[in-house]
């Protein structure tokens, strides 16, 4: 791989490469964010880069590029659901990460779950939220502490805490503004682990911990007290039976390229598999190239290891 991506003739062989960032979903600023970096990195290593802010005529956008390949930055709906994807391969434009078909289904944090509950991995227990459910009953079935989602948001967007039947309740009206599907999960009080992929290649699981009630918007993005240990401090075979549950994970819903995917494990050491990011982050504190740098990746590099996979 080193060698590969040290040769000189690498920006003739990925030609002109469009960036895709920014978008119109609630994940837009930090797609921004994600996308400057990935522009600078490439411009870095000498490769001819057109950076595109997809706006909501993407289909536009995208007829008027002269590009060889994209590198996909977007993150949320319409960057990692599958729709950009599927314009991309009618275009016959190669891109980075998942296809159409594992992009839709890991957006879908329900029919994820549903997946690997069908082919044996564990994830935690969860309800489907409406506006009718019995609270009280549903807050009874999972345990007396659960964690609200909407369905087809990342970056822990419209998320929340609940221990009684009035915050769920309150968590859903928040969460429905975000999206019609809503997740009700069993609370894994233990510690949280984040395991990136890269080309099949499970990099160093990296363990969080943080002073708020759970990874949210706040702690990922913003916070400077946030804790990202790497080694993470597993026994050896704990963390192997990590890598092999997180790669199984990702074999599971047919995703490619690279991902990241969250992890909690719980007082007994149970994993339980949380979700699977198919646009990871790439800013200053994103989590793809923490692990990639403990594996010896610079961000530069990661980002070409990335993009090399569209040359095969």
């Amino acid at each position: 791989m080193s060698e590969f991506l040290s040769s000189s003739d690498l920006a003739v062989r990925l030609g002109r490469v469009a960036v895709l960032y920014g978008g119109v979903s609630a994940e837009r600023e930090i797609s921004l964010l994600s996308g400057a970096a990935v522009v600078r990195a490439l411009k870095e290593e000498g490769v001819q880069v057109e950076a595109v802010d997809v706006g909501a005529n993407a289909l536009q956008q995208l007829q008027q590029l002269q590009v060889n390949r994209a590198f996909i930055a977007l993150h949320g709906a319409g960057g990692e659901d599958g729709k950009i994807q599927a314009l991309l391969e009618y275009m016959g434009i190669p891109y980075t990460g998942s296809g159409i078909a594992a992009s839709a289904l890991c957006m879908d944090k329900l029919r994820t779950k549903q997946l690997w509950r069908g082919v044996g991995l564990s994830t935690p227990d969860y309800a489907l939220l409406n506006a009718d459910s019995d609270w009280q009953s549903i807050m009874e079935s999972l345990g007396g502490v659960a964690m609200v989602k909407p369905c087809h948001e990342g970056s822990s967007i419209g998320m929340a805490k609940v221990s009684t039947a009035a915050e769920l309740a309150r968590a859903y009206e928040t969460a429905s503004r975000y999206d019609s599907v809503v997740l009700a999960e069993r609370y894994i009080s233990g510690a949280e682990y984040t395991v990136a992929v890269l080309d099949r290649q499970v990099l160093p699981p990296i363990k969080l911990e943080t002073h708020h009630q759970f990874y949210d918007f706040d702690a990922k993005y913003e916070a400077d007290d946030t804790r990202y240990i790497c080694p993470c401090g597993l026994a050896e075979a704990d963390e192997a039976r990590l890598r092999e549950l997180v790669l199984a994970a990702f074999v599971s819903v047919g995703a490619k390229g690279w991902g990241r995917v969250d992890v909690m494990a719980d007082q007994q050491g149970n994993f339980y598999l949380l979700e699977l990011n198919t646009v990871p982050g790439m800013t200053s504190h994103s989590l793809v190239p923490m692990a990639a740098k403990a594996a010896g990746y610079s961000f530069n590099q990661l980002v070409l290891a990335i993009l090399c996979q569209t040359l095969e």
